[in-house]
This record gives C-alpha cells, sequence and structure tokens, in this order.
C-alpha cells in the first residue's frame, strides 16, 4: 500500500468502506508524484468534502500531494440482463401502496443524483396514472422523434424523460388489461433514444403487479428502493414489495420512510402524525437499511405541484440536503454492494 492510498483510507465518510481507497481503479498516482481519486458513483458532495479534509490535512503539516478529484459512474451488472443502450444503472422506484410519494421521491432523487455530478434521466412506468410530466413542468409535451423510430427523451431541470402522459391526452383513460399496458411500458423502454445515462430512474406503479414484475424480469435493474410511510398498512405492503423483488433476484437498496414526520408550517415543530419508528423496524427485520427518512411539508407538495420540484427549486433547503443525501447513499451502496459489468462501447457507422 503507498503512502498516497494509506493517507486516502484515512478519510471516513458514511458512503465509503473500509480501505476505500485500496480498491481497484479509484486511485491513480502518476510518475511525477499527482494523483487522481475517481470515484465510480455519484459523488459530488463527497468530493468536496475530501477536498475540504485534504486540505486541512495539508495545514496541519501531513505532506499532501497534487490531487485531482473527479467522478465516473461504472455500470452494475444486473444479473445476466443486458444493459439498456446508453443506460449503466437503473434504479427502480417502488412502493406497492399507492399515497405514500413514491413519485415525488422518484422525482427528488433523479434531480438529486443530478446534482452529484451523474447525468440521470427518468422513466414514468405508471402506465395507468402518470404524474412525472407533472411534477417536472412538462405537461403538454410530446417527444419527438429524429429517425422515425424512436422517441427522444423530454428534456427538464437537467433530466431526461419519458412518460405515457407525453403520448396520451390527459382526458384518456388508460383502460388497457396487464398486457397491453406490460406492452407500452416495454416500448418506453426500448424506444426510446436515451443519451448516455449514469442512471435512469424508474417511477414504477403502485402494487406487484404485470408492470412491476415485466421490469423486474424483463430488463436490467441494477436496485431497487422501497418507499413507505410510518404507518402500519403501508409498512405491511411495504414487506411485500421487498418480497416480490426478493423473488426475481434484484437486489433492494433499502427503504425510504416518506412522511416521516410533519413539520408545522408555522411554527416549525415536528409531529409524527403517522407514527414513528415504523420503517426502522421493517428495515431491520429484513436486514434492510432505512436511506432516508423524508417530513411532511407543505413546500414539498407545492413545488412539485407547480412542476418545480424541491431539489431544484430550494436547493438550500432542509429537505434538498435530506434528498442528496439520499442520492449519495444510493449511489454509494450500488457499487460498493454490486459487480461492475463492461461499459458499453458506441460505435458511429459511416453515414449516421
Amino acid at each position: 500500500m503507498s503512502a498516497v492510498v494509506d493517507l486516502l483510507n484515512q478519510f471516513q465518510h458514511p458512503g465509503l468502506i473500509s480501505d476505500w481507497a485500496s480498491h481497484p481503479g479509484i486511485v491513480l498516482e502518476s510518475k511525477q508524484g499527482d494523483v487522481t481519486v475517481t470515484f465510480p458513483f455519484a459523488a459530488g458532495e463527497l468530493i468536496t468534502e475530501l477536498d475540504a479534509w485534504l486540505t486541512v490535512q495539508k495545514t496541519n503539516g501531513t505532506s499532501v500531494p497534487s490531487f485531482t478529484l473527479t467522478q465516473r459512474v461504472a455500470p452494475i451488472k444486473a444479473g445476466d440482463k443486458a444493459l439498456i443502450k446508453g443506460v449503466k444503472n437503473v434504479i427502480v422506484v417502488s412502493s406497492a401502496k399507492g399515497g405514500v410519494g413514491k413519485s415525488t421521491t422518484s422525482v427528488n432523487l433523479a434531480l438529486a443524483l443530478h446534482a452529484q455530478g451523474a447525468n440521470v434521466g427518468i422513466l414514468d412506468a405508471d402506465i395507468y396514472g402518470p404524474s412525472v410530466p407533472i411534477m417536472l413542468g412538462t405537461k403538454g409535451k410530446q417527444p419527438v422523434t429524429l429517425d422515425g423510430k424512436n422517441m427522444e427523451p423530454v428534456e427538464a431541470h437537467g433530466l431526461f424523460s419519458n412518460s405515457i402522459g407525453y403520448l396520451v391526452p390527459d382526458e384518456n383513460a388508460m383502460v388497457w388489461r396487464g398486457p397491453m399496458a406490460s406492452k407500452a411500458f416495454a416500448q418506453l423502454v426500448n424506444e426510446t433514444r436515451w443519451p448516455d445515462l449514469d442512471y435512469l430512474v424508474v417511477d414504477m406503479p403502485p402494487g406487484t403487479g404485470d408492470i412491476a414484475l415485466s421490469m423486474a424480469q424483463q430488463f436490467p435493474i441494477t436496485g431497487a428502493i422501497v418507499v413507505t410511510t410510518p404507518q402500519d398498512l403501508a409498512l405491511a405492503d411495504a414487506i411485500k414489495g421487498v418480497s416480490m423483488f426478493d423473488k426475481v433476484a434484484v437486489p433492494v437498496l433499502g427503504v425510504v420512510e416518506n412522511m416521516s414526520y410533519h413539520i408545522c408550517g408555522q411554527c416549525g415543530h415536528h409531529e409524527a402524525i403517522f407514527g414513528q419508528g415504523g420503517a426502522q423496524k421493517m428495515a431491520e427485520s429484513l436486514d434492510l437499511s432505512v436511506l432516508a427518512q423524508v417530513p411532511l411539508h407543505m413546500s414539498i407538495r407545492e413545488d412539485i405541484d407547480a412542476g418545480s420540484p424541491t431539489v431544484t427549486s430550494k436547493p438550500d433547503s432542509e429537505h434538498a440536503a435530506i434528498y442528496r443525501q439520499l442520492a449519495l447513499r444510493v449511489a454509494c451502496q450500488l457499487f460498493w454492494s454490486g459487480e461492475t459489468a463492461p461499459e458499453q462501447i458506441s460505435i458511429t457507422t459511416l453515414g449516421e
């Protein structure tokens, strides 16, 4: 172990494993003595903290070489399934129950991953009740096609998105049987020309029905997140959601407890109106971690309804910080618990 790696391993962070700098490919030392640290996951705030720590070490008299701190997100294997073209990692956000804030979590997670320095897309898999266009402020837009075959995703707030909500008028109810809905969903995935994405966040429909199973069985999911509230009823359904992912061999990264507590808009008082500690007990019983506890606050709802999610509209708020920490934990855990897959190579033929 070199002195540089030994020095870096002294830096500790909740998103890092012990001896993290010894992991192959993270630290590169040049013959001139310069050092490049490349994190293989979205790590914007982590890089900022490491840079500050190195400055302190240098100030305290430690010999610190010239450092370049950067990130290059690695694709993670999803069993034997091939990667979606243009996408390195697929993260699904599920709830197994409606009304727990799954879509709000999906959108803010995607924006928080982008804030951490990643290229991110979001796919609205809720064929019957698409909400991502409203939440991103892209309602009424339609994806265009440049080649007559594939759809170009709709861009907003730095995210690339697609949704059945862009293709079907709002007043049209999706009166589709399961196979039709699954086929429409598969088209959204396969016929969208995603740009080079580090992460594609998929906002799943509630429940464990056809679309959820199709996504889990047919596509390369690198990790799943289950959203719940502290209520016993929601927790019971969340356990079923975790069970579904276990049965189809999709790794569950952890649980997000949404509406964990209510923050009074007038006095700031915190009150656990939906119960307390439920997600923690559930996570412990299933050997999972609670990735975040997101409060119930009027501004989160107002931001989403206005098409300006909290992470972008109020980046300095406590709520945005919670989502960014969630994104960092998800990105870190996805890498450390997975196995790196070979990266796709884009080949352009003459005439294209």
